[in-house]
């Protein structure tokens, strides 16, 4: 039998299914949208190379990776009767893991975070009724806790349905939770919470960079328009992935919800630009908390500057920018206890991954599928 996961080729999704490979047995089946087998492959390579030498990524995709070419948003993921019979068969827990992020786009989350995650519920329901769902696991975020201000909030108390959520990506995952709650009772469950994912604290090394550009655009700034010792929420992904893995492997965990996050050791800002000052030679910004109007009515224009890198950095910046000022945190002692350790904090490893990202101009070095493994498929 199969852990069935859809989100593979995407940044959290890649370093689960890598752990998974890597630290357990189970066989993988793997939702990937693509034209054609050929197709998937390459795409799984992109998203696995960061973790695994391309002769141990074939090995494990000729034995124990089944591919599914479908797309989460159509009925039965749009797969044939005789494939989607296949999957259910095959199948014994589930790690839903995909979804859309795209906070400007209330139709892009609605159609993935809702629509999509109705699919897998309903692969769900079949496989319980089939042979028995040993797991159903779903990421979250943080984010469902609605608007938020200095606060330290635990994972019962993060769903307040009277509280108004800061984008349609926090409203739709907040609905996702709801509706596995609702519709597989009787399945055990574990829903997962990671607060701000950002870079992998073992290199400096990532395949994801719409943060670090926002993290970049502020470090450059000689003002800053925060309170110096807020709080941010930042877990590297690697603890983040390990968590997902070893709990939704673990027979019983003690909870069925857990804030995957730094909680109360988050670094504050002016830990964090101290370093990054030091690191770049540069004289530490100034905090000027009264600008933070003036500052969001700027970084709105310089959105609109399409095609600079400037604009690009203010359009992730704006998107961003409220999960920056809330000076939240989310506990985390559930998994601190379950892991036996609590993640390393974002200042350890902040300037190693600020130099990869800089030097490989927010592009990380793909590497292509070997030409002899081409030859030999001929």
């Amino acid at each position: 039998m199969a852990i069935f996961i859809t989100g593979a080729t995407g940044y959290i999704g890649a370093h689960v299914t890598a752990n998974l490979l890597q630290r357990y047995g189970d066989s993988l089946n793997l939702l990937v949208r693509a034209r054609d087998r050929d197709e998937a492959e390459r795409r799984l390579w992109r998203a696995l190379q960061l973790h695994l030498e391309f002769p141990r990524f074939h090995y494990y995709l000729r034995t124990r990776v089944a591919i599914f070419l479908g797309d989460l948003t159509e009925r039965q993921f749009g797969l044939s009767d005789d494939e989607y019979r296949r999957l259910i068969h095959s199948t014994d827990s589930i790690l839903h893991i995909a979804a859309s992020l795209n906070r400007k786009s209330a139709k892009s989350c609605f159609n993935v975070n809702l629509r999509g995650t109705l699919e897998v519920i309903k692969l769900g329901m079949h496989i319980r009724d089939d042979h028995g769902l040993r797991r159903i696991s779903q990421v979250s975020t943080v984010a469902v806790a609605g608007q938020r201000q200095d606060e330290v909030v635990g994972e019962d108390e993060a769903i307040d349905w009277s509280r108004s959520d800061y984008d349609p990506y926090a409203r739709t995952k907040k609905f996702g939770e709801h509706m596995i709650r609702e519709l597989l009772p009787d399945v055990p469950r574990t829903i997962f919470r990671p607060s701000i994912v950002l870079g992998d604290s073992r290199y400096g090394a990532t395949t994801q960079f719409d943060m670090v550009r926002a993290f970049v655009f502020l470090a450059r700034l000689p003002v800053l328009p925060f309170r110096p010792e807020d709080r941010l929420d930042i877990v590297p992904v690697d603890f983040v992935a390990d968590a997902i893995a070893t709990l939704h492997q673990k027979e019983r965990p003690r909870y069925d919800t857990y804030h995957l996050s730094a909680g109360t050791a988050s670094p504050t800002y002016r830990e964090l630009t101290d370093i990054m000052a030091r690191a770049q030679g540069r004289r530490p910004p100034l905090f000027l908390p009264r600008l933070e109007r003036p500052f969001s009515a700027i970084v709105n224009v310089l959105a609109n500057r399409r095609g600079t890198s400037i604009g690009y950095g203010a359009s992730l910046l704006k998107v961003f920018l409220p999960y920056l000022v809330w000076n939240t945190v989310f506990d985390n002692t559930r998994v601190v206890a379950e892991m036996g350790r609590a993640p390393a904090r974002f200042s350890e490893y902040c300037v190693p991954l600020f130099h990869f990202a800089v030097k490989h101009r927010f592009a990380y070095p793909y590497q292509e599928w070997p030409q002899a493994v081409k030859e030999v498929a001929r």
